[in-house]
């Protein structure tokens, strides 16, 4: 195991040329551009986990490199018993430094203030559902872990938004560097398979993603890609990686 300390060199009232540093790790693996992060933004450095279908390797990588990295999972309340026991058993083997956040409205206060959000059949209910559940709490567990930049494991290959972005981006206050941009599922099998590591136990049942019991379901021969699977087909993204999310509030 790797293992790295640096200062951090890169504060939130600093910038770094975006153009320059893609063109420094477009030719570099997803392992050195973990060390590159790491190395500019020392302690600031974080890293996001949704405990999906293939979120093992992104922790494996990530924690061969930076072992007690900061691990942000939003839980929503809402995941599969299956997740809640997939994160255990990642969370052992890997030794995680888990932070877990929530919305600080509960389920029950939501359902009851604006109804079972993801049964109305439109895309603003199921933002404001996103907003509520996963923005706000990820907001806030960047602003009390003091990130200046955090890792994620987004593929261009999954939504066409994904496809538009570069492997350092800047999100609000952050930066977000996404490592594996540029792996195939053959590449994360690959991986998976060398080091011996395991699929969310959905993978199984023909999932190729899953967030919440109530807004995933398997992959079908009609399905474009595989975020199709996911929000009823209504929309691709949940809004934790989309820009103008970065200040979003609860009153949204």
């Amino acid at each position: 195991m790797i293992q790295l300390k640096y200062p951090a060199s890169v504060s939130k009232d600093q910038s770094i040329d975006l153009e320059s540093i893609e063109k420094q790790l477009s030719n570099k693996s997803a392992s050195q551009i973990v060390e590159w992060a790491a190395g500019t933004f020392g302690d600031g450095l974080v890293m996001s986990t949704s405990f999906g279908i293939q979120s093992a390797l992104m922790l494996h990588l990530v924690t061969q490199i930076v072992p007690n990295i900061p691990v942000i999972w939003v839980d929503t309340g809402y995941l599969p018993a299956e997740t809640y026991r997939f994160a255990e058993q990642l969370t052992d083997r890997l030794k995680l430094n888990l932070k877990v956040y929530q919305s600080p409205i509960s389920s029950a206060r939501m359902e009851a203030l604006f109804g079972r959000l993801w049964e109305q059949d439109n895309v603003e209910a199921l933002n404001r559902y996103d907003r509520i559940r996963k923005v706000e709490p990820m907001q806030r567990a960047l602003k009390e872990l003091n990130a200046t930049a955090w890792l994620a494991g987004l593929r261009r290959d999954q939504t066409d938004y994904r496809k538009t972005l570069q492997l350092v981006n800047r999100q609000g206050e952050q930066y977000k560097i996404l490592p594996i941009l540029d792996l195939t599922s053959r590449d994360i099998y690959q991986y998976l398979t060398a080091y011996d590591l395991p699929y969310h136990p959905f993978f199984d049942l023909g999932y190729v993603t899953v967030g919440d019991w109530h807004s995933s379901r398997p992959l079908t021969a009609t399905d474009t890609n595989e975020r199709s699977t996911r929000f009823r087909g209504l929309k691709q993204e949940c809004g934790l990686h989309l820009p103008q999310t970065a200040t979003a509030s609860l009153a949204a």
